[in-house]
């Protein structure tokens, strides 16, 4: 019997986090080796990471291929390594995945998205 009640999961994020729908293309090997891939998009982004929601069945510590764009058009790909799965709103699963490789191009994708959003009006004058 369980006498200590700890959450299930303890926060261990200290990331810069914020809620954003960037348009991603997920892509992957199922257990039989074939690629898949497939488009959706964030729910929220990080320094480090990304939450979004799946319909491909992928497990805890898969490596995953995400790809995106700069506000610029400038495309973005990283490898990333799924480290949460849980219940989806839609689709199969919701996934938040911490990046892995290649984590200057998602920072630099991170501050470009966030820094876009935040744009003084007027500064453009």
């Amino acid at each position: 019997m369980l006498t200590n009640m700890q959450p299930q999961f303890e926060e261990k994020r200290f990331a810069l986090r914020m809620a954003l729908r960037l348009p991603i293309v997920v892509s992957g090997r199922d257990e039989d080796g074939a690629a898949w891939s497939e488009p959706t998009e964030t729910d929220d982004i990080s320094t480090l990471g990304a939450l979004f929601q799946l319909n491909q069945k992928i497990d805890q510590g898969d490596s995953l291929n995400i790809r995106s764009h700069r506000p610029d058009g400038v495309p973005v790909e990283v490898k990333a390594k799924v480290v949460r799965l849980s219940a989806a709103n839609y689709g199969t699963s919701r996934v938040g995945v911490a990046i892995i490789e290649q984590k200057d191009s998602w920072l630099r994708l991170f501050v470009a998205w966030i820094a876009d959003d935040n744009v003084v009006e007027g500064l453009e004058e």
